[in-house]
């Protein structure tokens, strides 16, 4: 009878290596790495030690699976049921977009702004997995949250998220189009939100893997500004007349927002840029404030 090869953690690594450059992967060693590791449940460092160990055949059939979900581009956090973000692990499902690193610098600049105003009152709109406004209620232990989305699967996973971190009893969570779910008289001290914000007719050039995320968190209509307009437009309701809007926006559409923003009276308005140097978040308020008078901390 003949004998089943042996695959070693360098074995199956290099293997998934080649495996995965053919099929267009971007970091195909890194990934084939990370699921390795979710599969031994181990660090990447640990790999480097261990690499003429013999896998077991449960490991490897569990690989494999793993393997060629990746190949067909469906995303490492789909795969693995978790991102990294800020100082936890969040769920995340194919119903929501996976958090990006930049997103964090948003969430940095926020928790900055309310620190120093004592501001107890946020709205995430379009929540998401909750990594926004989650993080934001870890770090500020005074404050309350409401977030919003239109996806009840998507409200799903940010409540257990926010149940695993402990600020569950501090969010509200609505399904709700922006504002159109909100009790009447209510009003905020921050509005933030990372809306779907790619031009309709771009989304078939983005990545493979990016494509597998929902549609209807990346769709920002035919200029990809369609959910400011309407979020900014609805501030004069919801955004307490000494409040802060703060957004995560695409690629050259700073100063379209802030010219957005300073049309509908939030005339004092900033801009910071992600780890590429790309503007990518919009602060914005009325002027005399507290976070006019703090732009620029809030952003640096």
């Amino acid at each position: 009878m003949e004998n089943k090869p042996l695959w070693t953690i360098a074995g199956v690594l290099e293997w998934t290596k080649q495996y995965f450059a053919n099929k267009g992967i971007e970091n195909p060693r890194l990934d084939a790495e990370i699921l390795l590791c979710a599969v031994l449940k181990c660090e990447r460092i640990n790999l480097y030690v261990r690499f003429d160990q013999p896998l077991e055949d449960e490991e490897l059939a569990l690989y494999r699976g793993y393997v060629a979900r990746r190949a067909n581009q469906e995303p490492l956090a789909y795969i693995l049921g978790k991102k990294a973000f800020m100082k936890h692990s969040f769920k995340v499902t194919p119903a929501v977009l996976v958090p990006r690193p930049e997103t964090e610098l948003l969430v940095e600049s926020v928790a900055k702004a309310a620190a120093g105003s004592g501001a107890a009152a946020l709205l995430d709109i379009g929540t998401g997995s909750g990594a926004i406004i989650v993080s934001l209620l870890d770090l500020l232990p005074q404050a309350l949250g409401t977030a919003v989305d239109i996806s009840a699967a998507a409200l799903q996973v940010a409540g257990e998220n926010a149940a695993a971190i402990g600020v569950a009893e501090r969010l509200t969570l609505l399904e709700s189009d922006l504002f159109s779910k909100l009790p009447a008289g209510q009003s905020f001290d921050i509005i933030v939100s990372n809306p779907p914000y790619i031009p309709a007719a771009d989304i078939a050039e983005l990545a493979a893997d990016v494509q597998k995320e929902p549609h209807g968190a990346l769709d920002g209509g035919t200029d990809g500004l369609d959910f400011y307009k309407r979020i900014i437009s609805g501030c004069s309701v919801w955004l307490k007349p000494d409040g802060l809007l703060a957004f995560e926006v695409g690629i050259h559409q700073a100063q379209e927002v802030c010219a957005l923003c300073r049309e509908a009276g939030l005339t004092a308005t900033a801009v910071r840029n992600d780890y590429a140097a790309i503007e990518r978040m919009v602060f914005a308020t009325r002027e005399g404030t507290y976070y006019a008078n703090h732009l620029l901390e809030i952003t640096s």
